[in-house]
């Protein structure tokens, strides 16, 4: 027994031994200080205004196209051009499927490969009976508070004309840049991005099939940090989650509701959805968070370290802690979320089909081909039906962090942001990078140069979407600190 408690302190002695040495040689990953980025040469107030006029055309891209009203959509480039003369005297403009638009700023150097920045110019709609909910209306470009107020000031107009303003005053500034510079701005991209980002990617492919690096929003500047932290904590995007909906339908002998059988269509398929939320997809750290917390465990209090530079010990516990909030719990897993149920149109009668569509959001490593195989085996019931709905995608290729271009990306987030630290993640929704990642796997970023609370964040595609004045200057520095930068 006494050699046996003997061997135990060892090994306990050891193991704690281990995870010091690792907390203790854990790399530092954040940049030491650097140079500020130089100001711009823009007016706050004329660049402010420049968005707010942005912000009047109700660019609203609907699902079905059809139904979009595209007239917007002209006059907000028709505003373009006469708010940024000289952008559209010197770079060349091409239009695809006539509202997508693709900016080339020719470089000095043809042997360098090109620096692509996206953004979108279509935004949400408004939820129907919410315009009063508006401290501004929605689509006013009005000031108060000390905020901007509009549709697409978050989401995504703000990228749109920060970037256009940022190479309007590099022109001004006669700077010429080394790397041909592309702005590609989509008009559908909260609708999928099949007329915009996809065209304007296949039309860009075979004029620069290499680019050096892709960068569209995802990521921000979160002012109120992460992971207990207390310092704004600037979040790239190093890939964005796959996408797939499935239609789970069963069907049963209809009839009188007075006379059901055991088990109805109805009851069938909310069966089957309840099996699949009560056994979620496993949580993993390899999907993205791993990387997160790499980056951020320098910063955090020494027994926090302690748990993230020894992941192989403390994994469930991570795992746990992080599963506790809907945010935390979509980075770690493949998410499942119910969304549509239908079946039966009176209140009296058994239906005799019932469908229920349920949406899931593919961590890095899922296939669609996977989830689908695993949600046959969970629902475990012969009599439902399982059918994909549209084109499943796999999560986007997962970008580096050992590159050039993501030192020079997180050289130029600091030089903006010097309090900020910089952390890979991944992002949990969709964005238009996906369309051009194929251009360039390895350094395609999404990341937003704005500092936002979690209030700010919550007004995306929310009510009181809103930006404030002193965030945009950055934004406009950010993209010409940028494009100085990779040259």
């Amino acid at each position: 027994m006494r050699r046996f408690l003997l061997f135990l302190l060892c090994a306990l002695l050891g193991l704690l031994a281990v995870v010091l040495v690792n907390t203790l040689r854990l790399p530092n990953h954040q940049l030491a200080p650097v140079p500020a980025a130089p100001a711009v040469a823009v007016s706050p107030d004329s660049a402010l205004a420049h968005l707010a006029g942005a912000l009047r055309f109700a660019t609203v891209s609907r699902t079905v196209y059809s139904e979009t009203d595209t007239l917007p959509f002209g006059q907000l480039q028709a505003y373009l051009r006469r708010t940024f003369p000289l952008v559209h005297q010197q770079l060349k403009l091409q239009k695809v499927n006539r509202y997508g638009l693709l900016y080339e700023w020719t470089g000095t150097d043809p042997a360098l490969k090109p620096l692509l920045l996206l953004a979108h110019q279509d935004v949400v709609p408004v939820l129907p009976g919410t315009d009063s909910q508006w401290t501004r209306p929605p689509f006013a470009g009005q000031q108060a508070g000390g905020y901007l107020y509009g549709r697409g000031a978050l989401d995504d107009k703000l990228n749109v004309v920060g970037q256009l303003e940022a190479v309007e005053a590099l022109l001004r500034a006669n700077f010429r840049p080394r790397r041909t510079v592309l702005l590609a701005f989509g008009h559908d991209e909260e609708t999928q991005g099949r007329r915009g980002a996809a065209a304007l990617a296949a039309v860009l492919h075979p004029l620069h099939p290499q680019l050096e690096l892709v960068l569209d929003e995802g990521g921000l500047v979160k002012a109120d940090g992460v992971a207990g932290l207390t310092q704004p904590v600037a979040l790239v995007g190093v890939s964005e989650k796959g996408y797939l909906s499935l239609e789970l339908s069963a069907t049963g002998a209809g009839g009188h509701s007075s006379m059901p059988p055991a088990l109805t269509s109805v009851g069938r398929v909310a069966a089957a959805v309840a099996r699949l939320e009560a056994q979620p997809f496993p949580a993993r750290l390899d999907g993205g968070v791993s990387g997160l917390l790499a980056y951020l465990a320098p910063a955090v209090p020494f027994g926090k370290r302690l748990v993230f530079a020894n992941q192989w010990l403390f994994g469930s516990l991570i795992k746990n802690s992080l599963a506790a909030t809907p945010s935390g719990n979509a980075a770690l897993r493949t998410t499942t979320a119910p969304t549509i149920f239908k079946g039966g149109d009176k209140d009296n009668v058994l239906p005799i089909v019932a469908t229920a569509t349920v949406n899931f959001r593919l961590l890095p490593g899922d296939s669609p081909q996977a989830v689908i195989q695993k949600v046959k085996e969970l629902i475990n019931d012969a009599e439902i039906s399982v059918k994909t709905l549209g084109e499943g995608r796999a999560a986007s290729p997962v970008s580096g962090t050992d590159n050039a271009a993501f030192l020079t990306l997180h050289r130029t987030i600091k030089s903006v942001f010097p309090q900020a630290l910089v952390a890979p993640y991944v992002v949990v929704g969709a964005t238009d990078a996906r369309a051009y990642a194929a251009l360039c796997p390895q350094a395609t970023y999404r990341f937003m140069p704005v500092l936002m609370d979690q209030a700010a964040i919550e007004s995306l595609h929310g009510t009181n979407e809103r930006l404030r004045p002193a965030a945009y200057q950055q934004v406009v520095r950010f993209y010409a600190a940028l494009i100085r930068n990779i040259q």
